[in-house]
């Protein structure tokens, strides 16, 4: 294993592979890892840039070590020119020797050679019994740069020429200068090296950087997992240590969650202890009545089953709304359900004159069945203690954007102010004579405000009778 892989598995990676394995083994979907994510991107990345400007750093250093080797030929080739003169036989000869002393030295690497149609070659002392194979098949009036491979693969030359016509001579003169190209070879072997080694080392370190910022930057999701793990494990009710900006809404969110959460069980907890204090008294009712052997106990388990009857249909409102609450995507006209319950009690009070009016668009944010619970607890009590009108009137007054006020109506005596509030306890009734069992505003209350709505009593101010306002949160458009 490299040097890398162990560092990273110092620093922590090699976990997320296990965690992933146990996850995958466990039967648990996942998407894979961030951190390998994250460092396969930084890798290729890295490696692109890296190569790119690797590759475009050799280019230019190499040109550069061999436009300096040309211009080393180009001024040897100027030196031929310049001191190139002809003799009183028409051969070529220089007036004066040319400074390089490798000229002299046979098979030194360094070589001349002056050629003309209808003259021997004038060759350089270092070629000795060898000749330079021109190309003569055109004329370069400016210096021509190429490689040859003349001398074999052991001494690749690098060669410039240029045709020159010297003065008092028609011949056009081939002036050539051959270099090995060993030392140029070298010199870019070394500088490739170089390159190589330092890229190597500066990718090492990159990758090194890139895992360390993985290690560093995922850091805090780790965090909130062992504050997760700690609050499964019973020592911490929230996520409460500080946070970066960009993970703190998510743990904001969590705990917002956990207190959803514990507000639900709490509310699963209210929900049970009262129906069972609900359902308690009814029963020991019956059960004296059947102990005692009592002559109306067909009317008394009959009367009884009614009350926890009732009871059990207003906690199961009750849980329904709760579950329906959560999802947060509740929604329902109020005027189709207000019409349907307007159809429905003037059946039961065929009597009694219904008026419905107001926004026929306003919706609200709760399910439809408990609003038709809702209105229709609140149309039939007007109907039943009115006077024989009801009116219901929607988004009346609306004084906040936020919610939907639905006012219902009626002309009966209504409710003294001091009675208003006590109205709304479970069994609370101020007219016995009718029948009932003081359920309807208990069970309206708490579904709309498990919804976030309100339901207040006050005077109608048109009919004289009982105004009751719910109060809904507007759905969302």
């Amino acid at each position: 294993m490299n040097r890398l892989a162990r560092l990273l598995l110092r620093l922590g990676f090699g976990r997320h592979r296990a965690e992933l394995a146990a996850a995958t083994a466990g039967g648990r979907k996942h998407t894979g890892s961030l951190s390998r994510r994250m460092l396969l991107i930084a890798f290729a990345w890295v490696t692109v840039l890296l190569l790119g400007g690797g590759l475009a750093l050799d280019r230019t250093l190499t040109g550069l070590v061999t436009r300096n080797f040309d211009d080393q030929l180009g001024y040897m080739l100027t030196a031929m020119v310049a001191s190139a003169e002809i003799g009183p036989d028409g051969e070529v000869f220089f007036n004066r020797a040319l400074g390089d002393q490798r000229f002299l030295e046979p098979n030194s690497g360094l070589y001349w050679q002056i050629s003309g149609q209808g003259h021997d070659d004038f060759p350089s002392r270092s070629l000795w019994d060898r000749t330079l194979k021109l190309k003569g098949d055109h004329v370069d009036t400016a210096p021509h740069i190429y490689d040859s491979n003349q001398f074999g693969d052991n001494e690749r030359l690098r060669m410039i020429e240029r045709s020159v016509i010297l003065p008092g001579s028609n011949t056009l003169w081939q002036f050539s200068v051959a270099a090995s190209r060993g030392e140029l070879d070298a010199q870019i072997r070394r500088i490739r090296a170089i390159l190589v080694w330092s890229f190597l080392a500066l990718g090492m370190g990159l990758f090194i950087m890139a895992g360390l910022q993985t290690y560093y930057g995922l850091g805090p999701l780790r965090r909130v997992r062992r504050a997760i793990a700690a609050m499964r494990e019973g020592g911490a009710a929230r996520v409460n240590e500080p946070l970066p900006l960009e993970v703190q809404p998510l743990v904001e969110e969590i705990n917002l969650l956990l207190a959803h959460s514990e507000k639900q069980a709490e509310e699963a907890r209210t929900h049970a202890g009262n129906l069972a204090h609900a359902l308690k008294t009814p029963l020991t009712v019956v059960m004296n009545a059947a102990t005692a052997h009592a002559p109306d106990l067909s009317d008394t388990v009959i009367r009884e089953a009614a009350v926890m009857r009732r009871q059990v249909d207003h906690h199961l409102a009750r849980a329904r709304a709760v579950g329906r609450r959560a999802t947060g995507l509740s929604r329902a006209t109020v005027w189709e359900s207000a019409d349907a319950v307007v159809r429905a009690v003037t059946r039961l009070y065929p009597e009694v004159r219904f008026d419905l009016d107001g926004n026929r668009e306003a919706g609200v944010a709760i399910e439809r069945q408990d609003l038709d619970e809702i209105l229709g607890n609140l149309v039939e009590n007007a109907a039943k203690y009115g006077g024989g009108s009801v009116f219901i009137t929607i988004d009346a007054v609306p004084t906040d954007p936020r919610f939907c006020d639905i006012w219902v109506e009626d002309d009966g005596l209504g409710i003294p102010e001091a009675e208003r509030e006590r109205i709304f306890d479970r069994g609370a009734r101020l007219d016995t004579g009718k029948p009932g069992t003081g359920l309807g505003l208990a069970i309206v209350r708490d579904v709309a405000e498990l919804y976030g709505g309100a339901v207040t009593l006050s005077e109608s101010e048109d009919l004289g009778g009982l105004l009751t306002t719910l109060r809904l949160p507007r759905a969302k458009q």
